[in-house]
């Protein structure tokens, strides 16, 4: 037998250096930068998305058809994104850049961003408003894609947590800030003004994120094959189209049965009215489910769909009640213009407080709801955060017939606290239920969740607002938000499903 030769000193300093390589943590600053452009993200998208795409919009079409114009563009939107962000993600993992993986991506977005900034500031009809949030939707998941790389590639494992926490953060404070400044300038009529001060925001944010975290570039480009990662996307859109296509189905039918039988009893003119607001509240239901498990089965197959039920039904679950959530906020600005008879400068003013209201709420409990959901369950808080998002909900109902102010903000209040509870609650829930050597690939299923919920949220509450609008003003603001207080309320249902 041989004796083993002693380790050298040079190997012993090798080994020192890769367990302190190992070992070594992230700095408080560093934590903080690679953030930060989260936070300049969000500004981009709340002024866009809450506040400069429905002032314009006010101008653009007529008040019978914004709900739907609104729906057309979020929906259009949306596709794009749940394109173009995993495959910009997936290019940056292989990107091999002198600069690095991901700032080269948040560098050309950022400057894509700023062109089509001014596009929108410039935009003179709708057509050319729905170009220019387009192109702006791709430009935005070109740095998006890429930034959700930063922390797995820099912070060590166990200090992802705080990270995650601070960038929960950075998504929040948007809606402060926006509220403070880029709201209250559309609402002094300096709408070009507001433009400029989010592209500038958004430039020093990328440049110091650019500047500043420091990023080693690969030295050889992995082996990721893009084209599973687009079939999965295309599998998943494929079966968000599939749910909308089964849910105006059942919603047609269901609201030809209904005006079908309230017709003898009403006239013709609210059998009609019936007819759409239960029709359009069925076609969001069946969408929901029949998207959720459509998109799962193309993603993952039947096989496994029937095998994972309850992870199925965690994502139905959220997928009710984000759509409810962002179309409610998308359709704020509307909603508050007739119900208080006011300018679109003073909606988008009034918008701005009003999501801040729900930010600071949000905040709130998000905050503590990761250690709320450890000791009571984070199906529980789920639950929770559902009820309490219908309350939320019922008093949006009540400010159409008694306009208050007051109310308007404590609704905001209510649905924050629910919100903060359900992203902090329903995440941590959804990890329990996946295989965890296969957690990235079930998790991305959630996305389903994000890109449908504006679809169907907005896609089909939309015009469903605007017929019964055109029955009897307020009609429709009443039957849009009832059907998303009925959607948080089956998200709690499907919590029955959702078990380990």
């Amino acid at each position: 037998m041989g004796s083993k030769t002693p380790p050298s000193g040079a190997s012993l300093l090798s080994s020192f250096a890769i367990l302190f390589l190992m070992e070594k943590r992230a700095r408080w600053y560093d934590l903080l930068l690679v953030n930060l452009f989260w936070l300049g993200l969000n500004i981009r998208n709340n002024a866009v998305g809450t506040i400069f795409t429905p002032y314009l919009l006010a101008a653009f079409v007529s008040e019978d058809v914004r709900n739907t114009s609104l729906g057309i563009i979020r929906t259009a939107g949306l596709i794009i994104a749940m394109l173009v962000q995993p495959a910009m993600g997936l290019l940056s993992d292989r990107s091999t850049s002198r600069f690095g993986r991901r700032r080269p991506f948040i560098f050309v977005g950022v400057l894509l961003d700023l062109l089509f900034l001014a596009m929108i500031a410039y935009a003179w009809d709708f057509w050319a408003l729905l170009v220019a949030t387009l192109l702006i939707q791709f430009s935005a998941n070109v740095s998006h894609g890429a930034v959700q790389g930063l922390i797995p590639d820099l912070i060590p494992e166990k200090q992802r947590g705080v990270a995650s926490g601070i960038k929960g953060v950075m998504e929040l404070l948007p809606l402060i800030l926006v509220a403070l400044t880029i709201a209250n300038l559309v609402g002094a009529g300096r709408f070009r003004l507001a433009v400029l001060a989010t592209g500038l925001a958004l430039l020093v944010i990328m440049l110091i994120t650019v500047l500043l975290v420091k990023e080693e570039p690969l030295r050889q480009k992995p082996d990721l094959p893009l084209a599973p990662t687009l079939l999965r996307v295309l599998g998943m859109l494929a079966g968000i189209i599939a749910g909308a296509a089964a849910g105006l189905l059942a919603g047609g039918i269901i609201g030809g049965a209904a005006w079908l039988v309230t017709s003898p009893l009403g006239g013709s003119s609210l059998a009609r009215a019936v007819g759409i607001g239960l029709g359009g509240a069925v076609a969001m239901i069946v969408a929901v489910g029949a998207g959720v498990w459509a998109g799962t089965a193309a993603t993952l197959s039947w096989k496994t769909a029937l095998q994972n039920r309850p992870f199925v039904w965690w994502v139905v679950n959220r997928l009710f009640f984000f759509s409810a959530i962002t179309s409610i906020q998308a359709f704020a600005p509307f909603f508050l213009m007739y119900t208080f008879g006011i300018s679109r400068e003073e909606a988008a003013r009034m918008t701005g407080q009003l999501v801040a209201a729900v930010g600071v709420a949000t905040m709130i409990t998000a905050l503590p709801g990761g250690w709320l959901g450890d000791r009571f369950g984070h199906r529980r808080m789920t639950a929770w955060s559902g009820v309490t998002a219908v309350i939320g909900t019922i008093l949006i109902l009540v400010i159409i017939w008694k306009p208050e102010t007051w109310l308007v903000y404590t609704a905001g209040v209510v649905l924050g606290l629910a919100v903060g509870s359900f992203t902090a609650s329903n995440w941590a829930l959804g990890t329990n239920l996946v295989p965890q050597e296969e957690a990235g690939r079930y998790l991305g299923v959630s996305n389903l969740a994000g890109a449908g919920a504006g679809m169907v949220g907005s896609g089909i509450g939309g015009p469903v607002a605007d017929l019964l609008n055109g029955y009897a003003p307020g009609v429709g603001y009443f039957a849009l938000f009832a059907a998303y207080a009925v959607l948080f309320a089956l998200s709690v249902v499907t919590l029955r499903w959702v078990r380990r």
